[in-house]
């Protein structure tokens, strides 16, 4: 018999609408769950779960209503869920990861947490991030160290760490998480667990930017559809938000037989590809073959003048906000940080505004690069989780982004991209398999991810919290 704190979504709706469980004895399971892993894990900020178990009775009595009365519930009513911390939540104060930032309560909710609230999620509290989001790591100056559940030696990957090693250890089933070079797709890779960087403006966000999305962060792609289908509405307050759109994200089901499948292993820049890693995803392909897609090869099309352009871009605007902070605070920030981001004061106007051309080029190219296929396939990373304590894969802050090669540019597309599992390693770490769509087609995205879950070889069993 599954656990509750193992049970998706999905089947929480259901049960709870045939009254065979009730929000607060799920609530009460999952914070035994987060209890059990937490002291090693530090995923969690904010964790509140007085108040989860407050907006649990309210849920319970909601759903009895309903079946006696014909009240309408949310759409997640009594379902647990997480957030990232930097998405602002009310009265939750908003560090960015980092002790440089001086704690102020939210005044509102971003719109990702103000639809959560709508729909009747139990909101139990916030996950950890690396400072300013700037790391694939867990590694904050705030948090601490956030761990990989599958290995307590590992990184989760970043910034949306503490939501993916979240997930993967059961602290309930839904998590939203934001993107801007791979930051839902890198800890999502690393720890077994399903996401969907959306089309940039699907999900409202604020404040936005070029390139950041919010994005699900689930064990299944079902339970991704059902928050999709609540964090997917227009927001004014994101000047990139797409319009309304009737979109049935619960309509999985998809033959790919017939679907023209890109094939992309090599980025063409960054860390050389694991073995085992072209292993996992050129296995992936042979399946996706198998079900009567066709699978072509892409040829690379990231280079080294976009990798660094964009380096250079992100160093300045870094800079820029790191070096107005008051001395005192400015020492509170990662090292790791500071150090990548000090060499932008010593950039010209030029390189930079070169650097900011080289975004426009990784989107002109990575659309070319997709545009004869359904879907392209890739790994989402080219390693898979390294050690805990290291800020980045490289260790250098002169070289940050080397491992992001396969997900940045996809973000700067606008395009829809997901990472699912698609094996371990001998060692059993997860391997993550990048399904990349066409712009605002996110919806194929989820079903291609839907049909592999159904193809792909038995999972492992999620990990399980060390016995003290």
């Amino acid at each position: 018999m599954t656990a509750l704190h193992d049970l998706a979504a999905t089947e929480l709706v259901a049960r709870y609408r045939e009254r065979s469980l009730s929000p607060v004895e799920v609530t009460r399971a999952v914070l035994d769950r987060i209890a059990a892993w937490e002291p090693r894990l530090h995923a969690t900020y904010a964790l509140d779960a007085e108040a989860a178990l407050a907006s649990a009775r309210v849920s319970e009595a909601r759903w009895l209503r309903h079946a006696g009365a014909g009240e309408n519930v949310g759409a997640l009513e009594g379902v647990p869920a997480m957030i990232k911390e930097n998405i602002a939540t009310l009265g939750m104060p908003t560090p960015l990861g980092t002790a440089a930032t001086e704690l102020v309560p939210a005044l509102r909710d971003a719109p990702p947490a103000a639809r959560l609230r709508e729909a009747g999620a139990v909101i139990l509290g916030k996950t950890t991030m690396p400072d300013y989001g700037m790391l694939s790591s867990g590694l904050s100056s705030f948090h601490g160290v956030t761990r990989n559940p599958w290995d307590l030696g590992k990184n989760p990957g970043g910034s949306s760490s503490g939501a993916a090693a979240a997930v993967a250890a059961g602290y309930g089933p839904l998590h939203v998480g934001t993107d801007i070079g791979g930051s839902v797709r890198l800890p999502a890779s690393w720890c077994g667990i399903f996401t969907l960087k959306p089309s940039l403006g699907r999900i409202p966000i604020d404040p936005p930017y070029a390139g950041r999305v919010a994005g699900p962060m689930t064990r299944t792609v079902a339970d991704a559809a059902l928050l999709m289908g609540v964090l997917a509405q227009p927001d004014d307050r994101d000047a990139m938000s797409l319009p309304a759109q009737s979109i049935d994200w619960q309509r999985l089901e998809r033959d790919v037989a017939g679907m023209r499948i890109g094939l992309m292993i090599d980025a063409g820049v960054g860390l050389p590809v694991d073995a085992e890693v072209v292993a996992a995803v050129e296995a992936a392909a042979k399946r996706f073959e198998a079900a009567g897609a066709r699978v072509e090869r892409v040829a690379p099309f990231m280079t080294r003048a976009m990798l660094d352009g964009v380096d250079d871009f992100w160093r300045m605007r870094a800079w820029l906000d790191i070096s107005a902070l008051r001395e005192e605070r400015r020492a509170r920030i990662l090292p790791f940080i500071v150090e990548w981001a000090r060499r932008g004061a010593t950039l010209s106007g030029e390189r930079v505004f070169r650097g900011y051309g080289q975004m426009g080029a990784m989107r002109d190219a990575a659309v070319a690069a997709c545009r004869n296929f359904d879907v392209v396939v890739s790994p989402t990373s080219p390693i898979v989780a390294y050690a805990a304590e290291m800020a980045a894969p490289t260790g250098d802050p002169e070289r940050p982004f080397e491992h992001i090669a396969f997900t940045l540019p996809f973000n700067m597309s606008e395009q829809p991209a997901a990472s699912i599992d698609c094996g371990q390693t001998k060692a059993g770490l997860p391997i993550g398999l990048q399904i990349i769509g066409r712009r605002h087609d996110d919806l194929t995205v989820l079903q291609v991810a839907h049909a592999w879950e159904a193809m792909r070889p038995t999972p492992a069993p999620w990990p399980e919290p060390p016995v003290r």
